[in-house]
C-alpha cells in the first residue's frame, strides 16, 4: 500500500564549499529542495539510498496545540498599560524594539485588519486550501504577542517594531500535515525570515485513527505512527541543519516551537513534543505569575525538558475582530520567546553579527531564573525566563 512521503533532500551547493558531512547528513551551503510523492515500501528503501537524500519520512498528521482557558479578564492580564508577559521578558525597558527583523508566525493564520498590526507589512500564503482567515484566533493572538502594536493603550506586543511579517496558514480546521509545516518553514527562509514561531505538534493519535481508516490492523497501524514520528523528527532536525547553514549567505532564521500542553502536575509530565522536541529548534515551557507579585512558577500543563521558557499563563494579546483576550498554553509562550529572539537579532544585525548560532547563545545564555519560587526544577524551565537585550 502506498502512503504520502516526504523526501528532504540536499540541492547543488549554491556556493562552493569543501565542508561535506557525513552520509545522509545535510551539506553546509546547501539549499533544502522537498518532494512529496506517494510511495511503496520497496520506493522508500529506493529513496534513501540515493545519494542527494537527506531525509524521508512519512507525512504525519500535525494539530494545533491548544490553549487553555483562562479565569482572569483581559484588564485584569495587564500590568498597569502593559501585558504582563511583556514586561516580563524586560521588552518594556529593552532600548530595542525588533526594527529592520523579519518576523514568520506558521499558526492558523492572522485577522489582518486588526489594529494591532497597523503598518505592518503582512506577505501571507495560506497553505491548508481552506479559507485565508483565522477561525480559531490562535494565530492572531501569537502574532499579537510578537510584534502587536498597542491596543487600546495597552502594550501586548514584545517587538512592536518589526515592519515586516510572514503568515503561514498551516493549520485549518482540520489540522495539518507535516509536508505542509516543511513547506512553510522552506517558504518563510526563502522569504527572509529571521524568527520563526510555531505553535503546533505531531498528531500522534490521529496519525494511528488514520491508518485503521485505511485498513490497517491497529497494532500494525501503531507500528507505523511509530516510525512515522520517529522519521518525522529526523526530518525536521535535517531541515534545521539545513536552515541553519544558510548563516554563510546571510540568511538567519531561528526556530522557536511550543514544548506542548499535556502534563498535568503534579500528577504527571510529558516530555517535549516533535517538532520542538528535534535538535536545532528552540523548545518553550510556559510560565504562570504568582497573583500579586512578579514571581513565576512553572504551568502546570507545561511539558518538561525545553531549552527555554516564556510567560505562558494568562497571557494577553490579540483577538479576531478587534479587542484583546486570554489565553494560556506553551503555544502563547513561543511568541514571547520568538519577540525576544527578534529584539536580541536587532541588537546582532547593528553589531554586523547577526548569524544564527551568536543569536541562539544570546538568546539561551541570557536566560533567567532570579524570578522563579524556590523549589523549582530546572529540567522543567530549560535556561530559564527569556530575557530581553538591556543595553
Amino acid at each position: 500500500m502506498k502512503r504520502s512521503y516526504i523526501i528532504l533532500r540536499s540541492a547543488a551547493p549554491v556556493a562552493a564549499s569543501p565542508t561535506v558531512t557525513m552520509r545522509g547528513a545535510p551539506r553546509a551551503g546547501t539549499a533544502p529542495e522537498f518532494e512529496i510523492a506517494e510511495l511503496s515500501e520497496k520506493s522508500v528503501k529506493k529513496a534513501i539510498r540515493e545519494k542527494s537524500t537527506v531525509a524521508v519520512a512519512p507525512v504525519v498528521p500535525m494539530k494545533l496545540i491548544s490553549p487553555l482557558k483562562s479565569k482572569i479578564s483581559a484588564r485584569a492580564a495587564a500590568s498597569g498599560n502593559i501585558a504582563w508577559g511583556v514586561e516580563a521578558v524586560g521588552a518594556a525597558t529593552s532600548p530595542y524594539s525588533g526594527e529592520g527583523i523579519v518576523a514568520a508566525v506558521l499558526d492558523t493564520g492572522i485577522d489582518p485588519g486588526h489594529p494591532a498590526f497597523q503598518g505592518v507589512e503582512l506577505v501571507r500564503r495560506n497553505f491548508t486550501g481552506e479559507s485565508d482567515n483565522d477561525s480559531h484566533g490562535h494565530g492572531t493572538h501569537c502574532t499579537g504577542t510578537i510584534f502587536g502594536r498597542d491596543v487600546n493603550g495597552t502594550r501586548i506586543g514584545v517587538a512592536p517594531g518589526i515592519k515586516k511579517a510572514l503568515i503561514g496558514k498551516v493549520l485549518g480546521e482540520s489540522g495539518g500535515g507535516s509536508d505542509k509545516i516543511i513547506q512553510a518553514i522552506q517558504w518563510a527562509v526563502e522569504n527572509g525570515a529571521n524568527v520563526i514561531s510555531m505553535s503546533l505538534g505531531i498528531d500522534f493519535p490521529g496519525f494511528v485513527k488514520a491508518l485503521v481508516k485505511q485498513g490497517y490492523a491497529t497494532e500494525h497501524a501503531t507500528s507505523i505512527a511509530l516510525e512515522g514520528y520517529r522519521t518525522n523528527i529526523l526530518l525536521f532536525q535535517r531541515l534545521a541543519s539545513l536552515v541553519a547553514a544558510q548563516d554563510m549567505f546571510e540568511k538567519t532564521a531561528l526556530l522557536v516551537a511550543a514544548a506542548g500542553n499535556e502534563s498535568r502536575r503534579p500528577d504527571f509530565e510529558i516530555a517535549v513534543s516533535p517538532p520542538a522536541v528535534s535538535d536545532g529548534f528552540i523548545s518553550v515551557a510556559a510560565l504562570g505569575r504568582i497573583p500579586n507579585g512578579k514571581t513565576c512558577t512553572v504551568a502546570d500543563f507545561s511539558n518538561t525538558g525545553a531549552r527555554l521558557a516564556g510567560p505562558g499563563v494568562d497571557v494577553l494579546s490579540a483577538k479576531p475582530g478587534g479587542g484583546l483576550a486570554v489565553m494560556s498554553g506553551t503555544s502563547m509562550a513561543t511568541p514571547h520567546v520568538a519577540g525576544v529572539a527578534a529584539l536580541w537579532a536587532q541588537k546582532l544585525l547593528g553589531e554586523g553579527s547577526l548569524r544564527s548560532t551568536i543569536l541562539t547563545d544570546r538568546l539561551v545564555g541570557n536566560a533567567s531564573t532570579k524570578s522563579m519560587k524556590k523549589g523549582f526544577d530546572p529540567y522543567d524551565i530549560g535556561a530559564g525566563m527569556v530575557m530581553a537585550p538591556q543595553e
